[in-house]
Order: structure tokens, then sequence, then C-alpha cells
């Protein structure tokens, strides 16, 4: 169960919850980022239009994305609408939910090697990396990329730190980005097809692979962290081929393949 620093929803959050009673008037669960606190579900939330059986669009352990309408600390329940969310919304919090789950699961981790249970974890550095970096999976990003250093600097303890940066290299794999291009290098010389590979031997980048499509079609494919450096990387490879070619007589275009 992933935890919020404070206790309640606000209205109008989107909240991750599971069904545990259905009744013919609404439907009972509990809230999965504040710590199991029940949650209801009146039929007129269920769904737009006409509710024949409610039981056709809930089940007994049900994950479900809802969004708060209103919140009642003293009788310690929180009424939510299924009706009054997009179904992009849904898949968003769905998948925020998850990777806040690895998250914890990381923090988790952490705080074994130091020799703590999760509860310290939270209350050491867990609820203090919710509020720096926004959520817990973003601070295990910046240490799995950048090492234990930013968060030192934005104040964390530096023996947290140094354990949350070993347990995040070693289950978070950096961003892979892969895009393809294609040149069309055309050679008149007596010896154009030295002149072709002349100009493919010019694209020397690891991060780079050639594929012949069937001349004179040549797929340059990329792959690298960002988007930025492998459009440039893209764009750089195919330019020194081209002008192998340019130099030699021949022709050489260039073309992105759309995503």
């Amino acid at each position: 169960m992933v935890r919020m620093r404070k206790e309640w929803p606000d209205e109008g959050d989107l909240v991750v919850g599971t069904i545990h009673k259905v009744l013919n008037y609404g439907a009972f669960g509990s809230l999965e980022e504040y710590d199991g606190k029940e949650v209801f579900i009146h039929i007129s939330e269920v769904s737009s239009g006409w509710i024949k059986n409610i039981r056709g669009y809930v089940r007994e352990n049900q994950k479900i994305v809802a969004r708060v309408l209103r919140v009642n600390p003293t009788k310690g329940h929180v009424d939510v609408s299924l009706k009054r969310i997009r179904e992009d919304q849904r898949t968003r919090k769905i998948q925020q939910w998850k990777i806040e789950q690895k998250a914890e699961k990381l923090l988790e981790f952490s705080a074994k090697s130091l020799g703590k249970d999760l509860d310290a974890g939270y209350e050491e550095v867990g609820f203090g990396i919710m509020e720096e970096f926004g959520d817990l999976y973003g601070a295990f990003e910046i240490a799995a990329e950048e090492g234990s250093k930013p968060l030192i600097d934005r104040g964390m303890d530096e023996e947290w730190a140094n354990a949350i940066t070993e347990v995040a290299k070693k289950n978070i794999s950096p961003p892979e980005v892969n895009i393809t291009g294609y040149v069309d290098l055309k050679s008149y010389s007596p010896n154009g097809v030295d002149v072709i590979k002349k100009a493919l031997g010019s694209i020397n980048s690891g991060e780079i692979s050639i594929q012949c499509v069937g001349a004179p079609r040549y797929r340059l494919m990329v792959k690298s962290s960002d988007y930025i450096t492998a459009e440039t990387l893209l764009k750089e490879a195919a330019d020194k081929a081209i002008k192998v070619v340019l130099e030699e007589g021949g022709e050489g275009t260039f073309q992105r393949e759309l995503e």
C-alpha cells in the first residue's frame, strides 16, 4: 500500500481503491494510498445512465480509480465517483500508482540495507522525498542517473542517500529512446560501391546501427537516453554519409521516419 503524507485526500483528487462489498445501493471499498480508509460509491455515481444491476459495473476485489466527492473524517469514510473521470485520467492514475508501488518497494530495500524497516524509511526520508521531489520514484530516478550527490545537495542524510542510490542503480534501468531515419545514397563513380561503403563507414558511432533496405536506401537506427541526443546523433550520422557521396559527385538525401 502506497502511503501519502496527508491523512485524507482532498475533494476532486483521483484515488485508487479496492472494492470489498457490493450492495444494491452502492459499493464499499478501501483506499490504497490512505492507509485503507473506507470509500463509498453510491449507485448514482457508478455510471452515467440507468443501472439495472450494479454488479455489472463493480465487483468484489476489483481495483478502481475514482474521483473524491466528499471527505468525512468524523464518519471515517470518503464518498467517490466512478463516472466523473475520463478514461485517460483513469489510465494515468493507475500507472502512477503502480510506479509508486515500485518506489515504495525500493524504499523498503534501502531501509533494510540500513537495518531499518519501511516505517522508518517513510519517517526518516520517505515523506521528505515526496515533498521535495513530488513523489518517491522521482528521487530514485535521479539517484540512478546522477548518483547520491543531488539527494545530499537537497538535504538528505548521506547514509540514506547512498543506500537509495545503491538500490536505484540495481533496480532502475536508464530510459532508452529509439528513433529511425533513412539515407538515400547514390554514386555515379566507377568505384561507386566503394564510395557507398566509405560513406556508411563514416558513421562510426556505436549508438547507431545501419541496415540496407535496398539500394540506394539505408536505414539508420539510433538508441539513446533522450530524444534530443538521439535526434542530434541521427542527423549528424546522415550528414556525414551524405557529405562523402557529394564529395565524390554523387547524391544523398535524408528522411526522418515519422513515429
